[in-house]
């Protein structure tokens, strides 16, 4: 080993102590995959800066470019002298594993949260013989056709998906022998890909309709059109025009109202859309696919209103798109889809230094109580905030995005952070790479929101651990029969009122006497515009029957729009198939127009499910 080497080994050890072997090698393991399937995604595309392929040549052959172009490379780090030395020994893996890590290490300046610095053991574990025939590298190049990883951030949530299938089904093998779902298997146990056409739906009738109830407000209240039925086809017609502009093929308009629920609507909408003060989120981001097409529709908005790309693209990632994830892995994937989405947009978009508000949420367990001293130097306003963050953060990992945060004076702390960058303090490192995530996450879990649009964690009260079970039944004693129930009333408590969420839940909720006061909450404080339910075994990786569906967040006696699909089998293609059907043709037969008003005459059950 070289004195450099020994270091590394020495670090590995004592992560080794601290995690124990098995957390450190998952580790590690997923931080390559994660590198080598960013990569593949950045050659394809051309997003690499030095627009040298790592893993192919130009004719997308298992001959990396990086190696033959070793000597004309241009990247920051790299020794030109260890290159000559390594090919005049044809020492080619060897370069090859050094060239991979400096070009890593080159990326961590414009994607520092994919990129980290790649130093102590993460080196020593890269994996050997990448270059021999059948390794993980000559796979990800022929078993996925290149074409799949244009432009579709979505194949990095497969990827994410399949990799973490074993460690699921391990998960649920150990619930059948009555081990619960620890805080560190959570994510394994209920992370699911959302089908991409669910996505749209969820955001197009949230994002989408806040959008297209703000251009239909222009005139409304005292100067809006006299009601007729003639004036509510009107509106319709042109909400699908709007949506249509828009390409929103999951779209459904409002239904048509009563004068009086119409003369309502007009005095509830107000026309105070203010795009750089929009704030919408995933607070259950997964590998990012949600917040991919949020940005393909913000974008769209920015648009209409003659933004330029490039004004379109910093606004978006600096004001308006905001991710959380527990599992670290899974944020750094979303972190990477919403850079990908903003490189796809604006091709200079790298040199600009923004950085997106995606972040895996951290606790505050092991606070470096020097660093912490040193950042609040005695102020006492600083050390209250910091005091109460670290409080309502510990265990974070435990309970996600349904903590509840109090809201401080952020830009006292983010100045404090700014005055300690260009500090020499030996506690300044510490301080920034410990304290400002909790505060950039405690920010984030406080604040309101216009849109939120999830498809939450699924996990009943029975397979939960102690430690989370007792927080919901404390947190949520009304909602506490699924992890689901708790994330359906937190995202409603942090969206603004005249906002709208949009999920994608087990269907349960609708019938089982354990939910109705979930269905009491939903039926008072919100409003269901839309609801798709969905055929038993449609779904079939959630393995409960589930639907997806959008609300205001505020009650208005309105009608709304249902879809009812449970009586056509196939799966989620087929599902598609059907509620485009619907969408186009109201009178297929599973299309239902009803008031919210005849929820509450249903027993034990909130959707309208008959024509009758």
């Amino acid at each position: 080993f070289s004195v450099m080497e020994k270091k590394q080994r020495q670090a590995l050890i004592t992560e080794i102590i601290d995690k124990g072997y098995k957390q450190v090698m998952e580790e590690v393991a997923y931080t390559w995959f994660n590198r080598f399937s960013a990569l593949r995604f950045m050659e394809v595309n051309g997003y690499i800066p030095s627009h040298v392929r790592v893993f192919t040549d130009e004719e997308n052959n298992f001959k990396p470019q990086i190696i033959t172009e070793a000597i004309h490379l241009d990247l920051d780090g790299l020794d030109m002298e260890k290159v000559y030395e390594l090919k005049d020994a044809e020492k080619t893996e060897e370069l090859y594993k050094y060239l991979l890590i400096v070009q890593c290490n080159a990326l961590n300046k414009i994607l520092p949260g994919m990129f980290q610095r790649l130093s102590d053991y993460t080196e020593l574990l890269l994996p050997d013989n990448l270059l021999r025939e059948g390794s993980v590298i000559q796979q990800m190049i022929e078993l996925i056709p290149e074409d799949d990883w244009k432009d579709a951030v979505q194949i990095i949530g497969w990827l994410y998906q399949y990799y973490n299938s074993e460690k699921k089904d391990d998960v649920f093998a150990a619930l059948k022998k009555n081990v619960k779902i620890t805080k560190e298997n959570i994510p394994a146990a209920t992370q699911l890909f959302t089908p991409d056409w669910i996505v749209r739906y969820m955001v197009e009738n949230s994002l989408g309709r806040l959008y297209i109830s703000n251009q239909l407000s222009v005139g409304s209240g005292q100067n809006s059109e006299q009601w007729s039925v003639e004036s509510e086809q009107r509106r319709i017609e042109r909400e699908k025009e709007l949506a249509e502009q828009m390409g929103w093929k999951y779209y459904l308009p409002e239904a048509e109202q009563t004068k009086e629920v119409r003369a309502e609507l007009n005095k509830l909408t107000t026309n105070n859309w203010e795009l750089s003060t929009l704030k919408v989120i995933d607070p259950c981001s997964g590998s990012g696919h949600i917040l991919a097409y949020m940005f393909d529709v913000l974008m769209k908005i920015y648009e209409s209103y003659g933004y330029t790309t490039r004004e379109a693209v910093a606004s978006i990632v600096e004001n308006n798109l905001y991710g959380l994830d527990i599992d670290d892995r899974a944020a750094q994937l979303a972190y990477f889809a919403v850079m990908m989405k903003a490189r796809q947009y604006d091709r200079r978009f790298f040199s600009r230094g923004v950085q997106p508000h995606v972040y895996a949420i951290v606790e505050s367990n092991h606070v470096d109580s020097f660093a912490l001293e040193y950042f609040c130097d005695g102020d006492a306003k600083l050390t209250a905030a910091m005091d109460t963050i670290i409080s309502e953060l510990y265990d974070a990992k435990e309970y996600g995005s349904i903590l509840t945060v109090t809201p401080q004076d952020w830009s006292v702390l983010y100045d404090r952070f700014a005055e300690i960058t260009e500090d020499i303090n030996m506690s300044r490192e510490t301080a920034l790479r410990e304290l400002l995530p909790l505060v950039q996450v405690a920010e984030t879990l406080a604040q309101k929101y216009d849109v939120v649009v999830t498809n939450p964690p699924y996990m009943g009260a029975s397979n939960m651990n102690p430690k989370l079970n007792d927080f919901i039944k404390k947190n949520y004693a009304d909602y506490k029969s699924d992890f689901f129930s708790a994330f359906v009333i937190r995202a409603s408590q942090i969206t603004k009122q005249s906002g709208y969420c949009g999920f994608f839940t087990p269907y349960v909720w609708m019938f089982i006497q354990s939910y109705e006061k979930m269905r009491n909450y939903l039926y008072n404080q919100a409003t269901i515009e839309t609801l798709i339910q969905f055929e038993y075994s449609a779904f079939e990786e959630a393995t409960v029957p589930v639907c997806t569906f959008a609300f205001q967040n505020r009650n208005v006696h309105k009608k709304g729009c249902y879809l009812r699909l449970v009586d056509f089998r196939g799966g989620m293609e087929v599902q598609r198939q059907k509620a485009l059907e619907a969408i186009k043709n109201h009178d297929c037969g599973f299309y239902y127009e009803q008031s919210t008003d005849n929820f509450s005459k249903i027993p034990g059950c909130l959707l309208y499910t008959s024509p009758s």
